[in-house]
C-alpha cells in the first residue's frame, strides 16, 4: 500500500492535518496509526492502513496510565505497532483527545468514563412520546457542549407526536442556539436534515436514554441492519437496552457515526464550559444582578428572580440550574481528594522504581 492510499484510507477514517502533527514524531520512529472502532475488556478492535486489527494496550502504557481516561475509548486515535498477519497490534499510546463525551463512571468512586472520543458532532437524540423529558435533555447539553463538539437536538418518533410545534417550542427553550430537527426514522422522514453532518470522514456520536430511536435511525442511514432494534415497553414508552456497547460505524456517504448504549442515569463529569453553555440564558441574567455575588435568592435587584415573576425563566428551568450546580460542585470536591490521591501514588512508585534501580552494597 503506497503512502498516497495511507493517507486515503486514514482520511475516510477521520485522519487530518491535526492528528498527522500530534502523529509526526511517532511516524518518525516507524510506528503505525489506528482509530478504535470498540472496546471489550481491555481489546480494542481499530482500523487502519492494515485492515482491521485486534490490539492491546502494552505494559508500559498499561504502568502509566493513571485512570480510565488514560485507556483508548472508541473514536480515539493510538500510536500502534502493527502485525497485519495475525491481525493484531500492540497500542503504545492514545493521541491527545480533539474532543471527548465524558460522564461520571457509574458506581461511587469518582472516574471518569469516556463515551466516545475525537467526535465533530453530537445527535442528542430524544423521543416525542412519553419519555419525552426536558430536564434530562439540560444533563446531556450540559456535556456535549463540554465534549468540544458541535451538538445538535434530533427529536425523534415524530408520528407518534400530537403536539409537534409545543414540543419544539419546549426544546428550544433550553436549547437555546442549537439546530433541532424532527425527524420519524421508521418511516424515513426527515433524515434529509441530517445529510449536512455527515459529511466524509465527519464523526458523528449519537446519545440519547434507552428506546429514543438511535439504532433504527443508524440503520436507516447505514442501510443495512446494523443494530438490532427492540421496541419499547409498553406504558412509559420507555426503551430497552438494545445498544449494549459503544461501537464506530461507516456509513455508505463517508461518515463515521459511533452509536451509544442508552443512558438513563447520566451522571455530570467535570463541566464549567458545558455548564455555561447549556444555561447561557440563566448566566447572562446573573449578569445583569445588582450584586456580584447574587444567590438568587431574596437579595434586592435580582434579574433572575425578576425574569421568574414576569414567566420569561421557567421555574422549574432555574430549579434545574441550581441543582446540577450543586452536583457539580460535589463532584468538583471529590475530584480533587481523588487526584491528590492519585499524585502521591504517583510520586510513591517513582520513588520506588528510584530506590530498585540503586546499586546494592
Amino acid at each position: 500500500m503506497n503512502h498516497t492510499t495511507n493517507q486515503s484510507v486514514l482520511q475516510t477514517l477521520g485522519w487530518n492535518e491535526h492528528f498527522a502533527n500530534l502523529f509526526a514524531p511517532y511516524a518518525e520512529q516507524g510506528y503505525s496509526v489506528g482509530r478504535i472502532t470498540l472496546e471489550h475488556k481491555r481489546i480494542y478492535r481499530l482500523l487502519s492502513e492494515h485492515g482491521e486489527l485486534l490490539g492491546e494496550v502494552t505494559g508500559k502504557l498499561r504502568y502509566e496510565a493513571t485512570g480510565r481516561e488514560d485507556y483508548p475509548a472508541v473514536g480515539d486515535w493510538v500510536v500502534i505497532t502493527a502485525r497485519p498477519e495475525e491481525k493484531k497490534a500492540s497500542i503504545h499510546a492514545v493521541l491527545p483527545r480533539k474532543s471527548k463525551f465524558s460522564r461520571k463512571a457509574a458506581g461511587d468512586s469518582v472516574e471518569e468514563q469516556i463515551v466516545a472520543a475525537n467526535v465533530d458532532t453530537v445527535f442528542l437524540v430524544n423521543a416525542l412520546n412519553n419519555d419525552f423529558n426536558l430536564r434530562r435533555m439540560e444533563r446531556y447539553l450540559i456535556l456535549a457542549w463540554e465534549s468540544g463538539a458541535n451538538p445538535v437536538i434530533v427529536l425523534s418518533k415524530a408520528d407518534l407526536c400530537d403536539d409537534l410545534e409545543q414540543r419544539i417550542a419546549d426544546v428550544e427553550s433550553v436549547a437555546i442556539g442549537v439546530p433541532v430537527h424532527v425527524v420519524s426514522a421508521e418511516r424515513g422522514e426527515g433524515l434529509e436534515q441530517l445529510a449536512p453532518y455527515l459529511g466524509c470522514g465527519q464523526t458523528v456520536a449519537l446519545m440519547g436514554s434507552s428506546g429514543v430511536g438511535k439504532s433504527t435511525l443508524i440503520n436507516k442511514l447505514s442501510g443495512a441492519e446494523q443494530q438490532k432494534v427492540n421496541k419499547v415497553r409498553e406504558g412509559d414508552d420507555r426503551g430497552r437496552h438494545t445498544t449494549t456497547h459503544r461501537e464506530l460505524f461507516q456509513l455508505p456517504d463517508g461518515a463515521l457515526m459511533i452509536d451509544t448504549p442508552g443512558m438513563r442515569e447520566l451522571q455530570l463529569w467535570e463541566a464549567d464550559e458545558g455548564f455555561r453553555g447549556a444555561f447561557d440564558d440563566i448566566e447572562q441574567l446573573a449578569e445583569a444582578c445588582r450584586f456580584n455575588d447574587c444567590q438568587h435568592g431574596r437579595e434586592p435587584g435580582c434579574a433572575v428572580r425578576a425574569a421568574i415573576e414576569d414567566g420569561s425563566l421557567e421555574k422549574a428551568r432555574f430549579d434545574s440550574y441550581l441543582k446540577l450546580q450543586r452536583e457539580l460542585a460535589h463532584l468538583a470536591r471529590k475530584e480533587d481528594a481523588r487526584l491528590a490521591a492519585a499524585e502521591k501514588d504517583k510520586w510513591k512508585k517513582i520513588t520506588m522504581q528510584a530506590r530498585s534501580k540503586k546499586p546494592k552494597r
